[in-house]
């Protein structure tokens, strides 16, 4: 991490993290190492259809609990440390799991929404998960007791008898069909967020990827609009990604180590408080 360290030194860092950041913390990562191949659900057939609706709320009754019990990992705690050495200016997260606000990272932009909040498809109407969970534990008490493998979208492996028994519960304000306010596969993320994420990046001075293969174009794009306007893109990951035929340093590092380290070089020499005393 030395020699990222130097180029990071004096940098104005736009970070961009995936899924590998949270792994640490207990959530799955569907493309990390050792993963096993699954079909994610998509934005379409969840809109669609009630059947695939009810299999996604009835393995999220199961999996919810992990996400919410789910804490910062060190890789969370040293981006904080970095951000208040003055290195990292904004930070875009591809992940839907809040580990950043709850770390203490002051300026994030959620790209794919998180999934604490829920949206009513029918009227627009916001709500929380935790809410939520209450009353479909209410409806399903005999699944919300169950345990089962935890998924990559805050989910859980469940057997068809299951999914099939599973009550749904509708908005309590209009009666239509809910969604987590993520952004699925085949969804779009909202035009103003992205060009939340444009500004962010004409503002930096290099790019800072963690954690994420880059194989989902929502984050790619901005490892591309970096490349075109010349700012240097730094990748931790463990193993390859789709960006680095671009990357100045690519280090394939565990994120907590190499994260920690970069902070306890950067913190003295980046930060004003720092260097007066």
């Amino acid at each position: 991490p030395a020699a990222l360290a130097a180029a990071l030194d004096g940098a104005r860092g736009l970070v961009l993290t995936g899924a590998g950041m949270s792994t640490a913390s207990g959530i799955p990562d569907d493309r990390g190492r050792g993963s096993r191949p699954r079909a994610p659900i998509q934005h379409a057939d969840f809109v669609r259809s009630p059947e695939v609706r009810r299999r996604y709320w009835a393995r999220s009754l199961v999996g919810w609990p992990r996400i919410a019990r789910a804490r910062p990992c060190a890789a969370h705690h040293a981006l904080v440390r970095l951000e208040r050495a003055g290195v990292v200016h904004r930070l875009i997260t591809q992940n839907v799991d809040g580990l950043h606000q709850q770390a203490g990272s002051t300026d994030v932009i959620d790209l794919h929404g998180r999934l604490a909040d829920v949206r009513c498809l029918g009227c627009g109407a916001v709500t929380s998960r935790a809410a939520l969970q209450t009353r479909l534990a209410a409806e399903n008490p005999e699944l919300a007791r169950a345990s089962a493998q935890a998924a990559p979208d805050g989910d859980a492996e469940l057997a068809p008898d299951a999914i099939e028994r599973f009550r749904v519960v509708d908005c309590e304000a209009c009666g239509g069909a809910l969604k987590p306010d993520v952004v699925f596969f085949g969804g779009s993320v909202p035009p103003e967020r992205v060009q939340t994420c444009y500004a962010a990046l004409e503002e930096a001075s290099a790019l800072l990827v963690l954690g994420s293969s880059l194989t989902v174009f929502s984050g790619y794009r901005f490892v591309l609009r970096a490349v075109q306007r010349g700012l240097p893109v730094h990748v931790i990951n463990r193993g390859p990604t789709r960006g680095d035929e671009y990357a100045a340093i690519k280090l394939d590092l565990d994120l907590g180590f190499a994260l920690d380290d970069l902070a306890s070089a950067l913190s003295s020499s980046c930060n004003p408080v720092a260097r007066a005393t």
